[in-house]
């Protein structure tokens, strides 16, 4: 049998990680076992439904890699997989379970439907509905049909008994039936499915093989498999993930940080370490290693793997895995990454995100993330940021970091305040003497390794009898203006000599005069 995998989202807001997560468990599991990974579009809830939030879909897989079988766009076997565009089956099952007798006509209006639910609150009573209409005669119901009152249909929920299903994940699951939702609408008076109808009946006629989603849609599944049953199918085989918690043991939302996929690629995360992450959240790996590619991940994904208990999403080990996967990159590859950021800054004008008019041009592009931009490097800015590249790579957490670090190289930075100059344990009189003896050193290290530059600047710390890192920082300062930047020798070299010099006389005159 083959395998067959969903990932079927409502398009009713952005991408977010814990669907990220969904969306990748069943990916993985699809490649395992050589099956196919299904995208549906659940689009019935037209009032929250935008086309922006399908797109948002389509972009993040896309980003993400992760490519889809059937579905969406691509269409397939079975298509339409969008639910909005397959009415008329809805329809002709929920009539079926009527005249099989497991659903009926429901003609109780909204009226009636608070004035219950006020009864219920008032009275501590379980919340649903009192199946007033289930026990109408036929014809009561043709009388109702014919005089063109408005109706749903509901299922009708055995009311003894249990309904058992298995999990792969959690073992067997057994819910009293009258604890299941007491006959929930299937087909709406105005003819739209509800989520549970539709589920069902893609699920089957898509021949979904295996349902993993997360533990949250666990009070569904009984009713699921009773309307399985009801129709007289087989359910498919159910894995309920574990939910995705924040450090403080809460459900993971924007209170914790970043949740939606778009802000973590526009908080320059990579999606190698997004991926890479997510699919440990909550899952081990035969080979107990860190670090996996996509393709890895998809022959090692075992279901019996995941663990029970809820994941923690952890943003350092996230930001770890980050820097990992920064420092794998070629240098070239890393230039393409961080190219749309230091453009985007504002660093070189034109449409740069900092400009006043940058933001309006790349939206207007249609660009939607700060890896995306409108401007191209001219040859002696790329020349110049690939040198740069080795010595940054070692440093950066994140793709945002980048502007920073190589926004000297391109202007004259401010000359910070001599208190953020001057070293901690040392004062503005031998912070002074600091800078006069770099002059010396700098002008000498234009072709020097740097090994032997370094050596330089501690001999120079030595003679001063100052610690190596008390020089440095008030050095890093004035060329850089910054206590964050690459490398400093890299850095003078890259800048240049003379500039690097100008910059410590000026920080001399501003900061420090005799």
């Amino acid at each position: 049998m083959e395998v067959r995998v969903r990932y079927a989202p409502s398009p009713t807001g952005m991408q977010h990680i814990g669907g990220v997560r969904t969306a990748l468990f069943n990916y993985l599991y699809a490649r395992s076992q050589n099956g196919k990974f299904i995208l549906r579009i659940e689009d019935t809830d037209q009032t929250r439904y935008s086309a922006e939030y399908e797109q948002n879909l389509y972009d993040t897989l896309a980003w993400l890699g992760l490519e889809w079988d059937e579905g969406g766009p691509r269409g397939g076997q079975y298509a339409p997989y969008v639910q909005s565009q397959r009415f008329d089956l809805y329809k002709k099952y929920a009539l079926e379970l009527v005249e099989k007798g497991q659903a009926y006509y429901c003609f109780c209006d909204e009226e009636r439907l608070e004035r219950i639910r006020k009864i219920q609150t008032m009275n501590k009573m379980p919340p649903g509905y009192d199946r007033h209409c289930r026990s109408l005669s036929s014809d009561e119901v043709k009388a109702n049909l014919d005089a063109g009152k408005p109706f749903v249909i509901r299922l009708a929920v055995p009311m003894e008994g249990s309904t058992k299903f298995h999990d792969v994940l959690l073992g067997d699951i057994e819910w009293k039936n009258e604890d299941v939702n007491p006959d929930p609408v299937l087909l709406k008076s105005d003819g739209f499915p509800t989520y549970h109808l539709a589920n069902i009946v893609d699920d089957h006629f898509m021949k979904i093989t295996h349902v993993m989603r997360a533990q949250e849609w666990i009070p569904s599944t009984p009713l699921h498999v009773v309307m399985y049953k009801a129709f007289g199918w087989e359910h498919p085989d159910y894995c309920h993930l574990p939910m995705v918690m924040g450090q403080d043991g809460q459900k993971l939302s924007k209170r914790h940080g970043a949740t939606s996929c778009n802000e973590f690629r526009n908080n320059g995360y990579l999606k190698e370490a997004l991926i890479n992450y997510v699919a440990m959240l909550g899952c081990s790996y035969e080979d107990a290693r860190d670090m996996y590619t996509l393709e890895e991940l998809g022959s090692l994904f075992r279901m019996e793997h995941i663990n029970k208990a809820p994941a923690v999403f952890d943003y350092k080990k996230l930001e770890w895995f980050n820097g990992q996967y920064m420092r794998m990159k070629t240098d070239e590859e890393l230039f393409d990454l961080t190219w749309p950021f230091i453009a985007n800054s504002g660093l070189f004008g034109g449409c740069g995100a900092g400009e006043a008019n940058g933001e309006e041009a790349r939206k207007a592009a249609g660009f939607l993330f700060a890896d995306q931009t409108l401007l191209r490097p001219t040859d002696e800015q790329k020349e110049k940021l690939m040198k740069v590249m080795p010595l940054i790579k070692e440093r950066l957490h994140f793709l945002t970091d980048a502007p920073a670090m190589v926004s000297f190289l391109f202007g004259e930075p401010a000359v910070p305040p001599a208190e953020e100059i001057i070293p901690k344990k040392l004062d503005a009189a031998k912070t002074r003497e600091i800078l006069i003896e770099a002059k010396d050193v700098i002008a000498k290290i234009g072709g020097m390794t740097e090994e032997d530059a370094n050596l330089l600047f501690k001999a120079a710390a030595e003679k001063l009898d100052a610690k190596l890192g008390d020089l440095m920082m008030p050095i890093r300062m004035a060329v850089t203006g910054s206590r964050v930047s690459p490398p400093l020798v890299g850095s003078i070299q890259i800048l240049g000599i003379e500039v690097s010099l100008a910059r410590i006389d000026r920080t001399l005159s501003e900061r420090f005069p005799r």
